[in-house]
């Protein structure tokens, strides 16, 4: 066995020039000064500016404002109306800007500052509030009805803010609808992508089974529509009448009905239970409940993950 080698000692490197200290960052004078090589195709460009801009963004960039928007989302924001109704109300002349009828709902602006409807000026928008209403039968989920049929605001008690109705149920339909004091809100949910869950018990008549309700999972087409998967269970059966739990995301009109109809059962009542996570439970009729502001706030955080 050879015996172990000496380990050499480090010979001690000469000082460099200038006294050998360390220049700033720990790099010794006799480091290379050489500027970093630029990175391949040159520096990176500044993206184009636009030549024109639209006078309102120019003049919120200029003002150091936030980004301009349609007047008719700033007004629904603020809980005038839903964006279908400020536009019919831009077309009677309700709502102007400085005293100017309004044209257009495409109208950009950064406030609403000097925006009257009706000659009354317009409040800065408050945070969306949220209330769970538990509807009747016999009332139609709209403001005012040419037939002059009772409505849903016929059934609200008094003393609340000015209400806008998310979704509809028709107006044999009963049970949780809800209401927001916020347009931009109401339109969020409604949109096809932000695919909250709707849920139904329906009671019907006719022959149905548990097998023929699971194949909806898949889906169904009906007269050409595309109805996507519905999750649905058989509650219980008193002979030839049975009660039925439907979950869905897409809330077409009238889609649980035209889908049980398809199953050939005819419906004979209809109770929405939950939206989302709000639930109907054991709210009485006509009854209004505010949602907690921090409950809100939650569930808006989980919508805009979604999107």
């Amino acid at each position: 066995m050879e015996p172990p080698k000496k380990s050499r000692p480090a010979r001690p490197r000469p000082p460099a020039k200038g006294g050998g200290r360390p220049q700033q960052g720990g790099k010794e004078s006799g480091a290379s000064s050489r500027p970093p090589r630029p990175p391949r195709g040159g520096a990176a460009k500044a993206p184009a500016k636009s030549v024109n801009p639209h006078p309102a963004r120019a003049a919120a960039t200029a003002d150091g404002k936030g980004e301009p928007q349609r007047i008719a989302k700033l007004l629904a924001r603020a809980g005038v109306a839903s964006r279908r109704e400020i536009e019919r109300m831009i077309e009677e002349g309700r709502i102007a800007l400085d005293g100017v009828a309004v044209e257009t709902p495409a109208t950009l602006l950064t406030s609403l500052h000097g925006v009257t409807v009706d000659g009354v000026a317009v409040a800065a928008p408050a945070p969306a509030r949220l209330f769970l209403f538990h509807k009747p039968t016999g009332c139609l989920t709209t403001e005012r009805d040419p037939q002059g049929r009772p409505t849903i605001y016929d059934r609200l008690p008094a003393g609340l803010p000015r209400l806008m109705p998310i979704g509809r149920l028709d107006m044999t339909t009963e049970g949780l609808l809800l209401l927001t004091t916020d347009g931009e809100f109401k339109r969020e949910m409604e949109l096809p992508a932000t695919g909250v869950p709707r849920t139904y018990r329906a009671r019907a008549f006719g022959d149905i089974s548990q097998a023929q309700l699971e194949d909806l999972f898949d889906g169904i087409e009906i007269e050409g529509v595309r109805y996507g998967p519905i999750e649905a269970n058989l509650e219980r059966r008193t002979g030839r009448n049975q009660w039925i739990e439907m979950t869905l995301a897409e809330g077409k009109n009238r889609e649980v009905r035209r889908v049980l109809e398809h199953l050939g059962l005819k419906v004979s009542r209809l109770i929405r239970t939950a939206y989302g996570p709000f639930k109907l439970a054991d709210m009485p009729v006509c009854h209004v409940e505010e949602v907690r502001q921090h409950d809100l706030i939650v569930f808006r955080k989980g919508l805009k993950g979604k999107a």
